[in-house]
């Protein structure tokens, strides 16, 4: 039976930079000679077993890095950014979309940004005579997908900040032990009913209001937020700096995300939480209990357990709104989400919305034949008030059917039965399959036949 050779190039000299090792040191480390190394990082030969032996013997490297990770969502970032009309007689084929993530991520990720410029240029043409009307407006990268974007490509885990959680959370933080950091710092907690409002700080009188309305888990979240802001400033600025963004504004809405990540990583320190979701078989409800969070909390930390030597089970987490629009997208997985429009529409996450308080279980199929096990669930968030309006999403995550007799969820599921698993997409711009009764646009990648004597579920025929 034939092998799959694993090239890594891009990994090596990652993992070699992250270590401040030259090439002939990190050879020696290996126990292999330069040149071969040096073919090795770029991806002129395959890494060896030998090889990845070494790097667990020495490093001790988790060899899952190097089979997923960025590469998989490089090639599917370019596969829908080459599905754009203006490269319909020119779009290379996905073995040439994987040796560009192999071999040259940078410039992979050069060109993704010049698209991104491109559609968005392209948006405010066509809104040209509203943001004439608007103040502030220039041209450049969207902040909000910037930042998106920095998240997508760390896998959603950063170590750093993460330790840092968890160094100050200890074994568990409880809220009165919140309330006890708080009260440390020179901070008075207060109730407030302001309408929307649900945490506001006064630096002047070192008062830190939240809103009365909010749940446990929320005004949790919320205080520990407010303590990232004042006790990491250091380790938020440094990781800022480094994430070099082209804009104020970008780096300002990473900041609030740098804060965000460190109040669910101190409600849930990693060590903790992950013995917990190991116990427990993942079992969300009882996850959110035990450590005082929200279900959306716990979805969202469950997809950030990727810390190198310590790894979870590798799910995907996202919330979506009833538009169908992705307003969250995090991955561990191979499963990756389309930047522009909504989700496939067979996926599970929009029948939640049907189903409120249920976790609605699915398994599905995507077109490179990897399976999942899905799961999603309805959320609201109320305004406590008769007129208030009421925000409603839906989470989904999930992990590949190899990791789901790991999952509480898997339970009764029949996981060897083929018929049991639906069709599922990425998004509809750049699916394969021909004959899906829900596609909403054609694929811009395949030839289309239009035939005028007759009329199937579409209007038109995708060529094989």
């Amino acid at each position: 039976m034939a092998t799959h050779k694993l090239y890594a190039g891009a990994k090596l000299r990652e993992t070699r930079t992250r270590l401040g090792l030259t090439q002939k040191a990190f050879s020696e480390r290996l126990g292999v000679s330069l040149p071969y190394l040096n073919q090795m990082e770029n991806n002129h030969r395959p890494v060896s077993s030998a090889v990845i032996l070494a790097l667990v013997q020495e490093f001790g490297f988790d060899v899952n890095e190097l089979a997923v990770g960025e590469g998989e969502r490089i090639v599917t970032d370019l596969r829908e950014a080459l599905a754009d009309p203006i490269f319909k007689d020119s779009a290379p084929p996905q073995v040439d979309l994987r040796l560009v993530a192999s071999n040259a991520p940078a410039v992979a990720r050069a060109f993704l940004t010049l698209h991104r410029a491109y559609v968005q240029a392209q948006e405010r043409l066509a809104s040209l005579d509203a943001a004439l009307d608007q103040d502030g407006v220039r041209p450049g990268a969207s902040p909000w997908d910037e930042v998106r974007d920095f998240f997508h490509y760390c896998d959603n885990y950063l170590d750093a900040v993460d330790r840092a959680a968890e160094r100050f959370a200890g074994v568990r933080l409880a809220e009165h032990a919140i309330a006890d950091a708080l009260a440390t710092l020179g901070i008075e907690a207060r109730d407030t009913d302001e309408p929307k409002l649900v945490r506001r700080y006064d630096a002047a009188t070192r008062t830190l209001w939240l809103s009365s309305h909010a749940t446990g888990a929320t005004r949790r979240f919320q205080a520990l937020h407010q303590i990232a802001l004042l006790t990491q400033s250091d380790l938020i600025e440094a990781t800022l700096d480094l994430a070099r963004f082209q804009s104020d504004t970008a780096r300002e809405i990473a900041k609030i995300g740098l804060a965000n990540y460190f109040a669910g990583a101190t409600l849930m320190p990693y060590g903790a939480f992950l013995a917990a979701a190991r116990e427990t078989r993942h079992d969300i409800e009882l996850l959110a209990r035990r450590f005082g969070a929200s279900l959306e909390q716990v979805g969202h930390r469950l997809s950030t357990l990727q810390r190198p030597g310590a790894k979870g089970v590798p799910f995907f987490f996202v919330r979506v709104d009833q538009a169908g629009t992705i307003t969250k997208r995090h991955s561990a997985t191979r499963l990756q989400f389309a930047r522009y429009g909504g989700a496939c529409p067979l996926w599970n996450v929009h029948r939640a919305f049907e189903t409120p308080g249920r976790w609605l279980r699915q398994l599905a199929e995507t077109p490179d034949g990897v399976r999942y096990l899905c799961l999603s669930r309805e959320i609201s968030q109320g305004g406590a008030a008769f007129r208030a309006p009421v925000r409603r999403f839906a989470i989904g995550l999930g992990c590949e059917v190899s990791h789901a007799a790991e999952v509480v969820y898997s339970d009764g599921l029949d996981l060897s039965d083929a018929e049991s698993f639906e069709p599922i997409g990425i998004s509809c711009r750049i699916c394969e399959r021909r004959n899906c009764h829900e596609r909403s646009v054609p694929p811009l990648e395949s030839e289309l036949t239009i035939r005028h004597d007759r009329r199937h579920t579409l209007p038109y025929e995708v060529a094989g």
